[in-house]
């Protein structure tokens, strides 16, 4: 007599254990508000904008002069960094709810999404910092180069400014937050 037929455990790389089920819950959630922040950021940028009218040293002259974030290299890369930003954590939120939902961790998954959080946590941190210190100079001027600060002129585009660099300096802590959890996953898929 035949023994009876036990159907094949899965092997243990096919199992979710309760530590990475709750690692991508917590990866799709970083990659969620990444998304929120990175947005937010490059909206706040892109309408950072405002006119003066500004007096000449020769009086009665007075002029109407814009500012705008595309009259600064810092602001313009800022800008496309953190839109790349917004289509990366777009397309890994995607990844990570597709690889959820098999709750299969391919290890080549892991590994990609471990590099690109690295790739875009280094666009973005050098964006950030770009576009800070260019605020910075802005806010408090530099006396030594004889750069006036402008933010007494501009107050609602300092305000922006300002703003924007914040919210993607949170852009930039998430990153890094993703980069630490995408190693972990991965190491914790590798010794399994």
């Amino acid at each position: 007599m035949a023994p009876p037929y036990k159907p094949e455990t899965p092997s243990r790389f096919q199992k979710q254990s309760p530590s990475v089920g709750n690692c991508s819950a917590v990866d799709v959630t970083l990659r969620v508000l990444l998304f929120a922040a990175s947005l937010s950021a490059v909206v706040v940028m892109v309408t950072s904008k405002e006119t003066k009218l500004v007096a000449l040293p020769v009086p009665p002259f007075s002029v109407k002069i814009p500012s705008k974030f595309t009259y600064s290299p810092a602001f313009i890369y800022f800008v496309v960094a953190l839109s790349v930003a917004v289509a990366h954590s777009f397309i890994t939120t995607l990844v990570s709810l597709s690889v959820m939902a098999k709750q299969v961790f391919p290890k080549r998954v892991l590994l990609l999404l471990a590099f690109c959080d690295v790739v875009m946590l280094g666009l973005v941190g050098s964006a950030t910092g770009a576009s800070s210190a260019v605020a910075y100079i802005g806010l408090k001027g530099n006396n030594h180069t004889g750069w006036s600060e402008i933010c007494s002129v501009y107050g609602k585009f300092c305000r922006h400014i300002g703003a924007a660099s914040a919210v993607a300096l949170v852009a930039s802590i998430l990153l890094m937050l993703l980069s630490v959890l995408s190693t972990y996953s991965l190491y914790k898929r590798v010794r399994d």
